[in-house]
């Protein structure tokens, strides 16, 4: 199936400090476009993949699981790792918990982690069904767009695949499972006003990481796709300003080029 417009992956490759950046469950990295631009734009190299399933039809989620998505994700760090010295992830809900797992499992691979509203859980009582109810059901209505900003829109689903539903859930289990292993700084960032995402997952995240460079960011003006929501461009800064400090040297080498150029 051809891509949705809007739907690409995205790459620029530039410093010795890489980003890799991860979107949500049944959206695309156009959500997480412009945050990847502007870490282009201040100098560092960045790889948004497209997770597979994603950004063609619902229909095409439907025959993929959570070994899929993180598998990609997992290959788009290995190779920033191979042309960067640090490199850091930045992740929207579901993309959080593929975060996690990836810091669970490549510990000083990773240098820091920046997640916005990251999905961990189901607070839906109805959840519980999913195992029965796949195999009854293909979908469900969607949960993209959840955004306060009038005149942005989401590129995502409108259905949620129920097989693709029921493997973010195995997905959850096992990151919570490994949630102890995370030792690096975290920048967590959550929508208090989220209807697709509870802060019960945020808190959950902050309980069970064993980091101790944790940083809180409330994000009072926006819904669950905050990065193209009002606080977006607090975000951005926010998380530049979270590599700067634990990425000085590339900083200045940036500051520097920035001047000269």
């Amino acid at each position: 199936m051809p891509l949705l417009p809007g739907a690409e992956p995205f790459r620029h490759r530039a410093g010795p400090v890489g980003v890799l950046l991860v979107h949500g469950f049944t959206g695309s990295p156009q959500s997480m476009r412009p945050w990847a631009e502007h870490l282009a734009a201040a100098g560092y190299s960045v790889s948004l993949p497209l997770l597979p399933g994603h950004g063609t039809r619902w229909q095409d989620l439907q025959v993929t699981r959570w070994e899929d998505w993180y598998a990609e994700a997992d290959r788009a760090l290995r190779e920033l790792s191979a042309e960067c010295e640090q490199v850091f992830v930045f992740a929207l809900s579901m993309g959080g918990s593929l975060a996690l797992r990836l810091a669970a499992e490549h510990g000083d691979r990773i240098a820091g982690l920046a997640l916005v509203n990251p999905s961990v859980r189901s607070d839906n009582p109805a959840s519980v069904l999913l195992p029965v109810l796949r195999h009854l059901l293909p979908s469900l209505p969607g949960v993209a767009d959840d955004i306060a900003k009038d005149d942005s829109v989401e590129l995502g689903y409108d259905r949620v695949p129920l097989h693709a539903a029921w493997s973010l859930s195995r997905l959850w289990r096992t990151v919570q499972a490994g949630m102890g292993k995370v030792t690096q700084p975290v920048l967590l960032m959550h929508s208090p006003q989220d209807h697709v995402v509870s802060p019960g997952n945020s808190a959950l995240v902050l309980a069970r990481i064993s980091s101790t460079d944790v940083t809180e960011l409330l994000l009072e003006r926006s819904f669950h796709v905050a990065t193209l929501d009002h606080d977006a461009g607090l975000i951005f800064e926010a998380s530049l300003d979270f590599v700067r400090r634990l990425a000085p040297v590339a900083a200045v080498e940036v500051d520097a080029e920035n001047h000269t150029g």
